[in-house]
């Protein structure tokens, strides 16, 4: 069989994205845009079409409106090759009634829709995570190691691994031991490389390094069915390390760029790096392109600006500006006489017409976007957001919290103007 018809993806949607908060208050992390034109769930979609793995199923529970609308209007497959992207959201059964309790339980109560298509391999998927892997390379290495499971893992040196998970492999990267989170020195200590796996890595730092799970994981059906005929909710925490000496658990090494966008702070740093002349992520690769929804916007139109490193996606209108390291979505409009440095501004859902700009401007309210002699720094700037003339909105030395009467809150450090929020003219914070 071909792996199209071997493998079906699974890619998990995550919970309530608490941590990524304001950003998640009106969708699921997977729809969270990215990188000017994107949304997260278009990496592990693109990840499986670039590996030819053409079945694929997004669990969600959480905001799903504009998750559905991003993926009904982007991966329509053609009748002839069995493809789809398929999101199953919670519902109520004969069995139950309750949310997904985890990972593991969201993957459980729908084995009955993945029955109905032929398959041998389970590919399980993180909807939060920004890298490009071809998934082929972990599926062969699992065949060809007789695996019932095969966990992606990527090394990291001992001085970085705190908060993550861990596994001791042998020198056939068999998993011996997996431990959630070790704090104790001697445990990580414990956990670290031999020198023959440690040989294989074709990064050199010259310090130790462990492995660390992705929450990528291949199961055999039959060994994915046994290991959730149980009440276990969790992959990472209960059902991967309860295998352990029963099923063959072997890890896959992968040396690429990946990030774990699980809080404010790792989302705003991942999309600002994109700027740099070389990012640690490339989407130029047109060997394995990372594909979203084709909304055929013009090009963007950028007016006596001085700009400094900068992603500017379609449909923009950006007028006598300073721009430094900054990020702009679709549809992003920002007046003269502004200055933005290390800001992510998501842009628009729509164009306002005349009348609608009249009808605001008679209501007091501002033009969708950024308006004149605005001053931002260390800022997201959600989709839809007005943002009045003069305003001063910059992280640098404040407390997590909520300012400007709860219309913008910083978090992880980082100053948030949430989805459709206006702020007056001459607001500072």
């Amino acid at each position: 069989m071909t792996t199209q018809k071997r493998a079906l993806a699974v890619i998990m949607g995550g919970g309530r994205g608490t941590r990524l908060q304001p950003l998640t208050t009106e969708r699921c992390k997977p729809a969270v845009p990215l990188a000017g034109k994107y949304r997260l769930v278009d990496i592990p979609i693109s990840n499986c079409i670039n590996s030819d793995i053409n079945r694929i199923f997004i669990l969600t529970q959480f905001q799903t409106a504009s998750l559905h609308r991003h993926v009904q209007g982007t991966y329509n497959f053609d009748p002839f090759g069995g493809g789809f992207v398929d999101i199953l959201s919670a519902e109520q059964t004969e069995k139950g009634s309750d949310w997904y309790q985890g990972t593991a339980d969201a993957v459980r109560r729908n084995l009955i829709h993945f029955r109905s298509f032929p398959h041998d391999l389970v590919l399980i998927l993180s909807g939060d995570q920004l890298y490009r892997m071809d998934y082929r390379k972990i599926i062969d290495q699992h065949q060809a190691s007789g695996a019932d499971v095969t966990i992606a893992a990527i090394p990291f040196p001992v001085s970085k691994v705190a908060g993550l998970g861990l596994m001791q492999v042998n020198d056939d990267l068999s998993i011996e031991r997996f431990v959630e989170k070790p704090k104790d020195p001697a445990v990580i200590d414990s956990l670290t490389l031999s020198p023959a796996v440690e040989a294989r890595l074709t990064t050199k730092t010259g310090e130790k390094h462990c492995l660390a799970s992705m929450g990528i994981y291949i199961f055999n059906r039959r060994a994915l069915a046994d290991a959730l005929d149980n009440t276990m909710t969790d992959f990472g925490k209960e059902i991967i390390p309860g295998l352990l000496g029963k099923k063959k658990l072997f890890a896959h090494i992968f040396e690429g760029y990946w990030e774990d966008i699980g809080t404010v702070r790792a989302f705003f740093e991942a999309n600002l790096a994109l700027a740099q002349p070389l990012p640690p992520f490339n989407f130029f690769d047109p060997a394995a392109p990372i594909y979203t929804q084709d909304r055929y916007l013009p090009a963007s139109k950028l007016n006596h600006c001085r700009i400094d490193h900068a992603v500017i996606g379609d449909g923009c209108i950006i007028a006598d500006s300073t721009i430094k390291r900054s990020v702009f979505g679709i549809r992003s409009f920002v007046e003269e006489g502004c200055i933005l440095e290390d800001v992510i501004v998501m842009g628009s859902d729509y164009y306002e017409t005349a009348e609608q700009q009249a009808e605001n401007l008679a209501q007091g309210r501002p033009h969708l976007g950024v308006g004149k002699g605005c001053r931002i720094s260390g800022a997201i700037i959600d989709k839809n957001a007005r943002i009045g003339a003069g305003c001063v909105l910059q992280a640098a030395g404040k407390e997590d919290g909520a300012y400007a009467n709860g219309a913008v809150v910083i978090r992880d450090g980082v100053l948030v103007v949430p989805k459709g929020v206006t702020l007056p003219a001459g607001t500072v914070v």
